[in-house]
């Protein structure tokens, strides 16, 4: 099988919106046991609501510890909720593990895998033969920033050629919902001003609904369409930023007086957050 354009889509769509959001948080709140006897459940997650549609791209921000990894957890499928619920085309029941694309800040490639093979890992998890796997990667590789380096091991690749490879994993099996948890956190400046640029000109021909949870308030500006800010833990969202500039989106915009403005709206906000639990 030949793997063709289609294979990673168009951000938005033309017609009128669905009724229910294809990602939904309603409620959420989760709290883990504490391994000393008699002791309160740690509370990390308090009344989290939150919605994407396709091709939307939406950042949270918030305190270190507030439960922003740990809400990308559930709506992975990896933790489940201690109340509320997780709706996926509008179905509670849905389920996620497997089926939403997940991207941590650590690239996970493994070493003895070639650059293709790691790309093609999820595919072939999810039954896709191996041969074609590798075909529909090396379709993509010039697009990745990758071409010359399908034959290449994670050893011999700069931090952000690996994080170009764990993202093409991530999104070669065309789920709908794509989180990303931190992916540019271990990367230098500068490749991560590259990156972020990288990271809009492919998204904006991905369709996809993504959720970025970030510490960096000018990524999120950077990248998104709408940001969330989260209080300290247990962690809910304090208030939301709707980011209305245009795309393509580069780093000379972060000096422009709409920029600045978004970013200084959010700072306000997590300044704010930092010190106020749910």
């Amino acid at each position: 099988m030949t793997a063709g354009p289609s294979t990673i889509g168009r951000r938005g769509r033309a017609g009128p919106p669905p009724t229910d959001p294809l990602l939904a948080v309603e409620a959420v709140s989760k709290a883990f046991p504490m391994a000393a006897r008699n002791s309160q459940p740690l509370e990390v997650l308090w009344n989290v609501n939150l919605t994407v549609d396709s091709g939307q791209f939406v950042a949270i921000v918030g305190p270190s510890g507030c439960g922003k990894s740990t809400l990308l957890n559930i709506i992975a499928g990896l933790e489940r909720p201690t109340r509320g619920e997780v709706k996926l085309k509008g179905d509670a029941a849905a389920e996620r593990l497997g089926i939403v694309a997940y991207m941590h800040q650590r690239d996970l490639l493994l070493p003895w895998r070639s650059v293709v093979d790691n790309a093609g890992l999820a595919l072939e998890l999810r039954g896709t033969p191996g041969s074609e796997a590798r075909e529909r990667v090396r379709f993509h590789l010039d697009r990745f920033g990758l071409a010359g380096f399908g034959d290449a091991y994670p050893a011999t690749l700069s931090g952000g050629m690996r994080q170009r490879v764990a993202l093409l994993r991530a999104m070669l099996p065309e789920q709908d919902v794509l989180l990303l948890d931190e992916p540019f956190g271990a990367l230098d400046a500068l490749t991560r001003s590259s990156m972020h640029e990288w990271l809009d000109n492919i998204l904006e021909s991905s369709g996809r609904a993504v959720l970025l949870v970030t510490h960096d308030v000018e990524e999120a500006v950077l990248l998104s369409d709408r940001v969330h800010v989260m209080t300290a833990r247990p962690g809910t969202v304090e208030g939301t930023v709707e980011i209305d500039l245009p795309r393509p989106r580069s780093r000379e915009m972060t000096t422009e007086t709409a920029f600045v403005g978004f970013k200084a709206q959010l700072l306000e906000l997590l300044f704010g957050a930092r010190g106020k639990a749910a």
